[in-house]
């Protein structure tokens, strides 16, 4: 997974962007399997947290492909993928699903400056939770009954992927830590993710008003991942006791659980 072209939007997917996009491997991407539940571990090959799956090579496309990837759920926002596309997945029999969890990264974020403290990201996962609820029990049933893997991803693979990471991991029964420990394993990639994504993420955020090159982006290497996802988790259970009552609320049934559980875990 290592080879390098440049994908110009416009040959890939008939999309006009003005910017070239160097193709790249994934470099925060990893199975779910083996992750602790219980006296037992989710099984690999069900489900994939990927940082952006747009822009990667065609072998590394080829190589998910050969190892089962059977559906893409891209959680980025409609700005993000109409810069980007599809990419060379778009080549294989793989089902897509867009499901984006904001409407622009802008909404993520403070009105002021940007902050990326992990108090502020912690909140915002909350309330992509709440307000993305629908997205995201749709996302669950897809990896619920898809033929075979499935990959869900957003720029970074940190914080929309993170997110729906957590929740299928609360809804498998994993202890905090062991989610926690998953979301934080992210860390040790951010300088690479800031460079992959640099292309995409600085045009994007340009159009935003907002210098990726800056402290902000910058902040996002030195700050500790762990406690964004303790917010989350601590808060879901202090506003809804139930840290899946979001979802439940939103459409989430037994049966998705109990497939998921049965395809993750062999419940």
């Amino acid at each position: 997974m290592s080879s390098s072209t440049l994908l110009r939007p416009g040959i890939d997917d008939g999309i006009d962007t003005g910017i070239d996009i160097v193709l790249s491997a994934p470099v925060n991407l990893r199975d779910l399997g083996g992750i602790p539940v219980g006296d037992g571990s989710v099984r690999p090959g069900v489900a994939i947290r990927a940082d952006d799956l747009s822009t990667i090579t065609a072998d590394a496309a080829a190589e998910l492909v050969e190892n089962g990837l059977a559906a893409v759920i891209d959680l980025r926002t409609p700005l993000e993928v109409s810069l980007t596309g599809r990419g060379p997945l778009a080549g294989h029999a793989v089902a897509y699903h867009h499901l984006p969890l904001m409407a622009s990264v802008a909404d993520g974020m403070p009105k002021e400056v940007p902050s990326f403290t992990p108090e502020a990201m912690g909140q915002m996962y909350l309330a992509m939770v709440e307000r993305a609820a629908p997205q995201l029990v749709t996302a669950l049933g897809i990896i619920a009954f898809a033929p075979g893997s499935t990959a869900f991803h957003c720029a970074a693979g940190r914080d929309r992927t993170g997110v729906l990471a957590a929740l299928l991991l609360l809804i498998l029964g994993a202890d905090d830590e062991d989610i926690v420990a998953d979301y934080a394993s992210t860390g040790p990639n951010m300088p690479a993710i800031l460079e992959r994504t640099r292309p995409v993420m600085g045009a994007m955020m340009a159009r935003l008003g907002i210098d990726f090159n800056g402290a902000s982006a910058a902040s996002l290497t030195e700050q500790p991942m762990h406690p964004s996802m303790r917010v989350l988790l601590a808060g879901l259970r202090e506003r809804h006791g139930d840290p899946l009552a979001p979802l439940r609320a939103a459409g989430l049934g037994d049966d998705t659980v109990a497939r998921l559980r049965s395809r993750a875990l062999g419940a």
